[in-house]
């Protein structure tokens, strides 16, 4: 490392950026097991190199003798299997995310659970590498019915890599599985869908809304996706009427096919512009008792927060203007770069400049099988805040 560079990887941080790195001693091909060590050749970390992405070095292992070996893969897959498991959630007919990538020490991989099938996104070479191994510890460690293979596109495309999704192990069935949360029933697409097909993150967060929603309210649930928020509205809040708003076709479908499987019949979905949409209802002169703001991620990058901001705050206004007074609002944001402090000085901005007092009930994150790690502060990306509007 460069002289005054290596502080936070003392500290366990786990990512080591181009800028940071002096020199690499010795014939490394990409995505190799290097020593990262400091100006003064003190041992810091052992870590997989990429220099092909800025995030030059990813740390795994800050013990001399715990090298990246078969070993070291098969004792962070137990550590994090075990936790959820002690959770309670993997059940025969439940979804989780088995491993988080930097909050389980697996910085590059995410692997989640579906009723007993397994999705795999890799996000750095390093670990495109270990694929092979890992796919191995988890065939042995869980028996699991299928396990496939994703990617991330803009990510992949940092790293200098391309994967062709896949099935790397079993059977993905063609159909729609089911899971249940929350004494829901959803339908989960493992062949198709966004991300991995349904958003786990959101399960306590989806239940803890609904428990606040006083019922028989009128609630309109935006970017409503596969139907989450809504059939927790619907069921649990026992709400008059729900509905919900995607700008997709497929994922409304798929919302409308979980409410009649949950038969629920006081919630619609509509197929709609989110953004349109709310500027529609508010020159409609429309009111709700809640509303919920669940929209896809803003940004990729600090360059463009400012234009998040404004996207957040333009749809957080117009929710204001419908909610009648005392209205509950669950709004989230799932984009990292935009942080807990930012999201909540919007919420102020939306305040003053709509006249409405924001009294915040709830400062809430990911559910547990999303940890975040306490050297890693970038693993947390989810913020829903729900208040109530005055």
């Amino acid at each position: 490392m460069r002289p005054r560079k290596a502080q936070p990887f003392f500290g366990r941080h786990p990512w080591v950026r181009d800028s940071g790195i002096d020199k690499v001693i010795g014939k490394v091909e990409d995505g190799d097991v290097v020593e990262l060590i400091s100006d003064k050749d003190r041992f810091i970390a052992y870590g997989l190199i990429n220099r092909n992405s800025h995030l030059r070095v990813r740390l795994y292992s800050w013990d001399p003798e715990a090298k990246l070996d078969h070993a070291f893969w098969r004792s962070r897959l137990e550590r994090a299997i075990q936790m959820r498991r002690e959770l309670g959630m993997l059940r025969e007919d439940s979804g989780c995310r088995l491993v988080y990538s930097e909050a389980d020490g697996l910085s590059g991989l995410v692997v989640e659970y579906f009723a007993g099938h397994l999705v795999i996104q890799i996000t750095s070479l390093g670990m495109y590498k270990q694929l092979e191994q890992i796919v191995a510890l988890l065939e042995d460690l869980l028996q699991p019915k299928s396990i496939s293979l994703r990617g991330e596109a803009g990510i992949l495309k940092l790293e200098g890599l391309e994967i062709e999704p896949r099935v790397v192990s079993g059977e993905v069935p063609a159909e729609p599985i089911e899971l249940v949360e929350n004494d829901l029933r959803y339908e989960v697409g493992l062949s198709e869908g966004q991300k991995t097909g349904f958003y786990l993150d959101q399960r306590d967060n989806r239940r803890v809304a609904a428990n606040i929603i006083p019922a028989g309210s009128k609630v309109l649930d935006m970017f409503c996706y596969s139907g989450g928020f809504a059939l927790n509205a619907a069921k649990h809040a026992q709400a008059s009427h729900v509905h919900g708003v995607d700008g997709s076709g497929p994922a409304i479908s798929a919302a409308e096919r979980n409410a009649e499987r949950n038969q629920l019949t006081n919630v619609t979905f509509e197929k709609a512009d989110c953004f349109d949409y709310l500027k529609a209802r508010v020159d409609a002169g429309d009111q709700y008792d809640a509303i919920v703001l669940d929209p896809p991620k803003f940004t990729k990058s600090r360059r463009t927060i400012d234009e998040a901001l404004r996207a957040y705050f333009h749809i957080n206004r117009h929710a204001a203007q419908l909610l009648r007074p005392g209205g509950i609002l669950v709004t989230c944001s799932c984009s990292g770069n935009v942080s807990r402090d930012e999201f909540q000085m919007m919420l102020l901005g939306v305040s003053q400049k709509s006249g409405r007092d924001f009294r915040i009930l709830e400062q809430r994150g990911a559910a547990p099988d999303h940890p975040v790690s306490a050297t890693c502060l970038e693993s947390e990306y989810l913020k829903c805040f729900i208040a109530s509007v005055g």
